[in-house]
């Protein structure tokens, strides 16, 4: 006898998966695509769950602390910032279609050879966003962004010049966040959606789709520390933002991870700030492989993203580890730190 599945059966089942969102998006965005863009993302979904499996098991393994190495911006390698780095150069690796990646781990982009034609996308990321957390058990991440391959000459003279594309080339953004859950968030210019790694079934699952940042939040976010060296339309931004006269009373929470103290904003609202400061003055965070991703996503969700002065996808890089600082967050607290920039520069 044939047993029936009725629709009300069904639903127990029904899943989407990243990659069936993204095969989704690309029938109905761009129906003549050939699905590599899916494959290059299984490429990074897999190195973020081989990363993800070591985050679980820090302090079982011999992963926290540091590596011994100081990478090209002369920071303090840590052992599980080498470890997400050569799960991301592998998985990509063999991706035919990924031509060139550039990571904050190494000082030049590699070009993938052996190809057997040009590859069609550079991707750029963090392995591991905030990893000197890891030890403390604070919440960690990975921030990606891809590009197109320029193909005027293949393979190019100079791969770094080839990385140096402003944020509105991004052709997708992303960030994965390991925390309580482990949240994957993306967006290919139609909007913004987050997927949760359910560890029973091994797939990232859709949990939120079509995230759109809060118009106006109640948190601000940025490292108080450094108040004496921040520039001044900074501190009398954050003055009026912690007086009231905003309307409103605002909380501060700072984590030291781009990535979840982005996340939060993102679904939360308000605004999060890394000013220039006395000692780093051109800011502290990535341009390529930090704010362009994060700013991405941002104004997909309807946010904003600007270094103070101009909006960061716009600004055109020099160098693969350029830094900049970073203001993002839900339009209502950009446009009044806005309002406190044009005053100092009539000023």
């Amino acid at each position: 006898m044939t047993k029936s599945l009725s629709l009300t059966d069904a639903k127990d089942y029904t899943i989407s998966t990243v990659e069936q969102h993204i095969l989704a998006q690309q029938q109905k965005h761009s129906p003549d695509a050939t699905g590599s863009f899916s494959w290059l993302l299984s490429g990074i979904t897999l190195a973020t769950k081989m990363t993800e499996a070591r985050v679980r098991r820090a302090g079982l393994l011999d992963i926290c602390g540091a590596a011994g190495n100081r990478n090209v911006q002369g920071e303090e390698q840590q052992k599980l910032d080498v470890y997400a780095d050569g799960a991301m150069v592998h998985c990509l690796g063999v991706r035919e279609n990924v031509a060139l990646i550039a990571s904050e781990e190494n000082e030049e982009a590699i070009l993938f050879d052996g190809r057997s034609g040009p590859g069609k996308y550079v991707v750029l990321f963090d392995p591991l966003d905030g990893s000197s957390n890891i030890d403390v058990n604070v919440s960690v991440g990975t921030i990606f962004s891809i590009l197109a391959m320029p193909l005027e000459a293949y393979p190019p003279a100079d791969p770094n010049v080839a990385v140096l594309q402003p944020g509105v080339k991004q052709l997708a953004a992303g960030y994965v966040v390991y925390g309580s859950s482990t949240i994957l968030v993306y967006t290919t210019g139609h909007g913004v959606h987050g997927f949760t790694l359910d560890p029973t079934v091994g797939a990232y699952v859709l949990s939120h789709e079509n995230i759109r940042m809060p118009e106006q939040g109640k948190i601000y976010s940025s490292n108080d520390a450094y108040w004496d060296s921040f520039p001044e339309e900074y501190r009398n931004y954050l003055e009026y933002l912690r007086s009231g006269r905003a309307g409103r009373q605002y909380a501060l929470r700072y984590i030291g991870s781009l990535v979840a103290d982005f996340h939060r904003t993102l679904l939360k609202g308000g605004v999060f700030l890394y000013p220039p400061t006395a000692s780093n003055p051109q800011g502290k965070l990535r341009l390529l492989y930090e704010a362009n991703p994060v700013a991405f996503i941002a104004e997909q969700a309807g946010g904003m993203a600007t270094n103070g002065s101009e909006r960061i996808m716009e600004i055109v890089p020099r160098s693969i580890h350029q830094r900049t600082p970073l203001m993002i967050g839900s339009k209502a607290e950009m446009n009044e730190f806005q309002q406190f920039t044009r005053q100092v520069a009539r000023a």
